[in-house]
C-alpha cells in the first residue's frame, strides 16, 4: 500500500466515485494501466480546516490512517486509489469500531457501484 502525495492524484479521485459515511467521506477511482503500478493500492488522507485546529486535524488523520492500515490491505483492490476525508467533529470522536465498519461499508458501496447491476 502506497500513500498519495501529488495534488493531481487527489483531484482525480475527487472526480471519481464516492461514498459518504457518518465518520468520513471515501473517494475511490480505478487507475489507468499506464498511471502507476497496477498491482498496488494507493491511499490518501485529508482534513480541511473545518475539522479544527492542527491538533484536531492530525488526530482525525491518524485515526483514518489506522483504519486504512487494517482494512485496505485485505479489501482494497489493486490498481485503485482511495482518499479518506475527515469530517468536522465526527472523525476524531467517533468510536474506532464504528469508523472501521464505516470503511467496510464504503468500500462495498464504491465497488458495487463500479460493477453495476447484476
Amino acid at each position: 500500500m502506497a500513500t498519495l502525495t501529488k495534488r493531481a492524484d487527489f483531484l482525480a479521485a475527487a472526480r471519481a466515485g464516492r461514498a459518504g459515511t457518518p465518520g468520513f467521506l471515501l473517494q475511490a477511482r480505478k487507475r489507468r494501466p499506464d498511471e502507476a503500478d497496477p498491482t498496488m493500492v494507493r491511499v490518501g488522507f485529508t482534513c480541511s480546516k473545518k475539522v479544527g485546529n492542527a491538533v484536531a486535524r492530525n488526530r482525525a488523520k491518524r485515526r483514518l490512517r489506522a483504519i486504512a492500515r487494517e482494512v485496505l490491505p485485505a479489501l482494497g483492490q489493486p490498481g485503485w486509489d482511495y482518499v479518506l476525508i475527515g469530517k468536522s467533529g465526527v472523525t476524531a470522536e467517533r468510536p474506532f469500531v464504528a469508523l472501521h465498519d464505516d470503511l467496510l461499508q464504503a468500500l462495498a458501496r464504491v465497488h458495487a457501484a463500479r460493477r453495476g447491476p447484476q
